[in-house]
């Protein structure tokens, strides 16, 4: 009768060492923009290396702004402002014979006094019967930001006029658009979308037409001006589309029109024709008193009347 001999006791587990401590963990990276993965700028590849997620997420993201009513272009430039690059060297940059001179506080003092001034604005808008339009808000903006790049061409550090020129040139041309005539300082009224009215009677012809975004069609062919004890009179209000007005083929009209941008042509008349529609208000009437007075205000669009 043979017997096994029991195993040998495992060694016991060697302690540590007293004293020891696990290592720390990684240290996150600073948030700078990317010189490598970039588009414009470098925010997106920043924010990719900072919080780990996909490159291609954030610029999803930035797109779905700019279409949910424009943020996403303010929201991109003020972290294109305040976010420093990534040095193009780290161990050159952290070397302590060569710093790097301190970044200028311009940029960011700038953004901040633009948006106190901004909120004031709007503060004294809400509080009073002064009612600001938004040439007068894009205008303040626009100083503010001028007056931030004329300080920081006299302020030391390293300069970040790339932004602010950026944002300057948006406002610019934000601020040009509001400027383009009545019809686009009615935007916010008007809506978005194309309309279309074709009123049957004289009673139901409106006063004002109104249209923010889009297309505006108003057909009054159908309006019977045989027996008028006044004449129809009515505006077009459109901010950023064409304008489309057909009065009837009998009607004896008075047109007068505020273009901003755009071509006008009224009862066949353009502005190589008689009709100066792009300085200011220029009536046109037909060959007897006037049974449809029509005033049409347009920011952004071609403006044509005819008659059907």
């Amino acid at each position: 009768m043979t017997t096994s001999t029991p195993p040998p006791p495992l060694p016991p587990y060697p302690e540590p060492p007293s004293g020891a401590t696990p290592p720390p963990p990684a240290a996150r990276p600073p948030l700078r923009r990317s010189r490598t993965d970039k588009v414009i700028g470098g925010v997106s590849g920043g924010l990719a290396e900072y919080t780990g997620i996909d490159t291609l997420l954030w610029r999803v993201g930035f797109i779905a702004l700019v279409f949910a009513g424009g943020t996403g272009f303010v929201v991109y430039l003020l972290l294109w402002l305040l976010m420093p690059a990534r040095p193009v060297d780290p161990a050159a940059a952290a070397a302590p014979s060569a710093p790097p001179e301190p970044r200028s506080p311009v940029p960011g003092i700038t953004v901040a006094v633009l948006l106190i001034v901004v909120g004031l604005t709007a503060l004294v808008a809400r509080t009073t019967a002064w009612s600001p339009g938004p040439v007068v808000f894009l205008g303040i903006a626009l100083l503010v930001v001028g007056l931030g790049l004329g300080t920081g061409a006299f302020v030391g550090g390293r300069s970040s006029r790339g932004p602010l020129i950026a944002l300057g040139v948006l406002l610019s041309f934000a601020l040009l658009l509001a400027s383009a005539g009545s019809g686009w300082r009615d935007h916010s009224r008007g809506g978005v979308g194309d309309r279309s009215y074709a009123p049957e009677t004289a009673g139901a012809v409106r006063s004002t037409y109104e249209s923010g975004v889009g297309d505006l069609d108003l057909d009054l062919s159908g309006v019977d001006v045989s027996d008028l004890s006044a004449p129809i009179t009515t505006t077009v209000n459109a901010g950023l589309g064409d304008v489309d007005v057909v009065v009837p083929e009998s009607a004896d009209v008075q047109v007068t029109v505020q273009n901003g941008v755009g071509e006008s042509d009224v009862l066949g008349l353009g502005s190589d024709g008689g009709f100066s529609p792009g300085t200011g208000s220029q009536p046109w009437t037909g060959d007897g008193t006037a049974e449809i007075v029509l005033t049409v205000e347009s920011g952004l669009g071609d403006v044509t009347v005819s008659r059907g």
